[in-house]
């Protein structure tokens, strides 16, 4: 009885402080007054991808309620593609002053100085988590652990291959195994962690990898009937393959945008959360465009203006739609406004607060100008590239402007008549044109100063990662007939080792000096049957690499090479075929590092 009697007193007493503690906690979270932050943002789903833009196939309520009940901007503006958005995004600055300039080839890290929302916010007491896609950085020092997020579930690359089951995520930098359909487990993971920290401020970011290619709904047995039930409806509908795979996805989306919605509103935190619903480059759907120019990759509004919505349900007004232009780094100064916390002082922005165009529905825009520009390889002011104000736009699209002698004029629309750009004014509105050219220049020059662009040295011997993997797009290729081969990141390839005067060579940064187990991931098949030889070497250390033949060149072995004594610093390491011949019938697919010792 006594027993009994004193286990009955220690469950009243804990609860007694848990239900004290939750409601202490509460208590904080109305003091600081700091709302949630939701931000939920799809990968190449285009301004026309929506109900709420017009299109007359596609199906996404959730996103029309959205609207409804909140503010939605008809000019938001992100860039051209993934990584740079999510550069400007994290930084409030225009991608190219992160150093960070390419969607891979290792142009898509950003700069280890860059300051991150994530670490703002966190600073100011938020918990900070982020579902999906990064596209920032895959080695130890750039992954979002480490940039401010106290909790990472998902993918580095730019894409992934597998949506059922997906095989290329990790949680807080450990490769994990993962069952059922990739959007559903982003979203499962965001809704754990609100319940998590529903009493305290919370920045939660949701970036779908979904509806970039391969376009690809459920696939394992128990869940394909589900997905080949939506693609069959917009085939019904009259649409291409293709579209109808990416319209279903999207809605898949907004069947997860529905669940998550519902679980801030089962919680009772609905007035105490902000909601942004985005996307982070121009669509890449065919089948509807709204009228406007260009795609994915374009400089034209097509390939920049996404759709944009916000709720905060209580605060912002319902059924809102404001044409006032305004840009992903905005997000940056504007969630610090909404936190109640300063910009740090260090930092030079490009975005400026838009809550008070959320807070009013409308508004005029705080930038004079927005600027557009992006080359894979390296940034120049002659391809690629746009300026708009309020009215006017000049744009020009021109793979040899750079290697031309003239000044390029660019075509100059009325933004205000003619959304389509269909109409060049340039020769009507010289002056305008001049003006909008020399101030496009202006700021190209201010964002790239001081900016050497060119992929990171590959960090090795972190001690969060031991394990370093060196990736063929990484690599700089010189001399004889070598080829990259672009699979998908993690099945990319080094082909054609047609001599031995081919050389792959990696920048290292070596962190910790020491011996280095080095290991080989390789297809090789040959009409000689002969073991295949590659030198490896890291300075005056060097490594002799037997390869025996796969079952074809796209069955790939892993092999262990040898060991390496690395000194720490920077340095190339170096893959060279040790014959005249070369090692024709190779695919060289990744290499590894491992620290094993200090000596």
């Amino acid at each position: 009885m006594n027993a009994r009697r004193n286990i009955l007193v220690v469950v009243v007493f804990l609860s007694y402080f848990l239900i004290r503690g939750g409601w202490q906690s509460i208590q904080a979270k109305e003091r600081s007054g700091q709302p949630n932050i939701i931000l939920v943002m799809t990968d190449d789903q285009g301004y026309w991808d929506t109900g709420i833009s017009g299109n007359p196939h596609i199906e996404t309520p959730t996103i029309d309620r959205m609207a409804a009940e909140g503010v939605t901007f008809t000019r938001f503006y992100a860039n051209m593609v993934c990584a740079p958005t999510r550069a400007g995004l994290m930084t409030g600055r225009h991608y190219l002053r992160t150093g960070l300039y390419n969607t891979r080839f290792g142009g898509d890290t950003l700069g280890s100085q860059e300051t991150t929302i994530a670490q703002v916010l966190k600073s100011a007491g938020y918990k900070t988590g982020l579902f999906g896609k990064w596209h920032l950085g895959r080695y130890a020092q750039y992954q979002p652990h480490r940039r401010g997020f106290d909790h990472f579930f998902g993918h580095y690359h730019g894409h992934i291959e597998r949506y059922t089951n997906p095989d290329q995520v990790v949680v807080n930098g450990q490769p994990v195994e993962t069952r059922g359909y990739v959007t559903d487990l982003f979203t499962d993971a965001a809704i754990d962690f609100i319940k998590r920290y529903k009493t305290q401020p919370f920045f939660c970011f949701l970036a779908y990898n979904a509806p970039h290619s391969p376009f690809l709904l459920d696939t394992s047995h128990y869940g394909q009937p589900k997905g080949d039930q939506l693609i069959k409806k917009y085939l019904d509908k009259g649409l291409p393959l293709r579209e109808a795979r990416i319209y279903a996805m999207v809605e898949r989306i907004d069947e997860n945008l529905k669940r998550l919605l519902q679980s801030v509103h089962d919680l009772g935190i609905d007035q105490e959360t902000v909601v942004i619903f985005t996307s982070d480059n121009g669509g890449v759907s065919r089948g509807y465009k709204a009228g406007l120019k260009g795609s994915k990759a374009s400089a034209y509004e097509g390939g920049i203006r996404v759709p944009f919505v916000v709720r905060w349900s209580g605060h912002f007004p319902a059924g809102k739609t404001t044409g006032a232009m305004a840009a992903q780094t905005d997000l940056f100064p504007t969630f610090c406004e909404l936190a109640g916390i300063q910009v740090p002082a260090k930092l030079k922005l490009d975005g400026k607060s838009i809550l008070s165009l959320m807070e009013q529905g409308g508004g005029k825009s705080p930038h004079k100008y927005l600027y557009h520009t992006w080359d894979r390889y390296t940034p120049n002011p002659y391809h690629r590239w746009s300026i708009h104000g309020e009215r006017f736009k000049l744009v020009l699209h021109d793979s040899k402007g750079k290697k031309k002698k003239i000044e390029p004029m660019g075509q100059l629309y009325d933004l205000s008549a003619d959304s389509g750009e269909t109409q060049d004014l340039a020769k009507q509105y010289p002056e305008e044109a001049k003006q909008l050219r020399t101030e496009f220049l202006r700021w190209f020059d201010d964002v790239t100063a001081g900016q050497v662009y060119q992929p990171m040295p590959i960090p090795v011997g972190d001690d969060q990662e031991p394990a370093v993997e060196l990736q063929p797009s990484w690599a700089i290729l010189k001399g004889g007939s070598l080829e990259y081969s672009f699979d998908g990141y993690d099945w990319d390839t080094i082909d054609n080792w047609q001599s031995n005067q081919g050389t792959a060579v990696w920048q290292l940064d070596v962190l910790k000096a020491g011996r280095y187990a080095l290991e080989m991931s390789y297809g090789y098949r040959s009409a000689q049957p002969e073991t295949g030889q590659l030198q490896i070497s890291v300075g005056q250390e060097k490594i002799l690499c037997q390869l025996p033949m796969s079952t074809s060149q796209n069955v790939f072995f892993k092999t262990t090479a040898g060991t390496l004594q690395l000194k720490q610093g920077r340095q190339a390491l170096k893959v060279q075929a040790t014959k005249v011949a070369g090692l024709k019938g190779l695919r060289l697919n990744s290499i590894w590092l491992k620290y094993i010792s200090d000596k």
